[in-house]
């Protein structure tokens, strides 16, 4: 993996699965400032996202884009001009070395070209459908009292398409279903809303709760419900 992304290629099939947390990888030349254990923590990386990536490519025969560099050196989605693109604080942690930071240069070394190669890719694709995987922890050390049961959320902005089709088929395989949990596509959908929203491309925004998709059971589990609903989203849509 470069620093900037993974490409996967299993095939041909007009899907493309977008990975914008997959990686907990910072460059030698940046220093965070945290304990290096917080780099296997969620606010470094959207834990089991890229297992399940490769698993559903794997099962789908088609391509997915993974970006290489921890959401701690840039978050790749979130606009670039939000608060919180270099975060200085994440779940209660502080993120000493990123207070000013050079955003410009960490936006022209890794969060636009990530963005590209995102474009680049859906552009060789005829008719695409965008699978966006993330994932979200089951508790917050910043918020302990909020409740998050769900298995698996579908976000969206305006495009809710995928999510009326891919809810209830989750809902049928037995997964506690959030619709627009644990928050909304409204307020985080930056790299959706650029390359699927802006350009009327049909897509499907997943997170996936982390103590399930951060076992290899969890990860196979997703994969085996995913797949499907991905094709019928796509057959639907295309």
């Amino acid at each position: 993996m470069s620093e900037i992304y993974e490409l996967i290629d299993r095939g041909d099939t007009p899907v493309l699965i977008v990975c914008d947390h997959a990686s907990n990888h910072v460059p030698a030349d940046i220093d965070l400032g945290i304990a290096p254990e917080l780099l296997g923590n969620h606010i470094a990386l959207d834990i089991g996202v890229a297992q399940v990536a490769a698993l559903v490519a794997e099962r789908l025969q088609c391509k997915a884009i993974l970006a290489g560099f921890s959401r701690l050196v840039i978050d790749a989605n979130r606009e670039e001009d939000r608060d919180g693109l270099v975060p200085e604080s994440s779940d209660g942690h502080a993120i000493t070395g990123n207070i000013g930071a050079d955003k410009e240069a960490r936006l022209n070394r890794f969060y636009r070209p990530y963005q590209e190669e995102v474009a680049r890719q859906l552009g060789r694709i005829q008719r695409p459908f965008i699978l966006s995987l993330h994932s979200f922890t089951p508790g917050l050390v910043s918020d302990p009292e909020q409740h998050r049961p769900w298995e698996i959320g579908v976000l969206y902005n305006d495009d809710d398409r995928g999510a009326r089709i891919a809810i209830p088929m989750l809902e049928a395989a037995g997964m506690n279903t959030g619709d627009q949990l644990p928050y909304s596509g409204r307020l985080l959908n930056a790299t959706m809303n650029r390359h699927a929203e802006a350009n009327s491309i049909p897509y499907l925004g997943v997170e996936m709760r982390q103590d399930i998709s951060g076992t290899a059971e969890g990860q196979r589990r997703f994969a085996d419900i995913l797949a499907p609903i991905v094709e019928e989203c796509r057959a639907a849509l295309a």
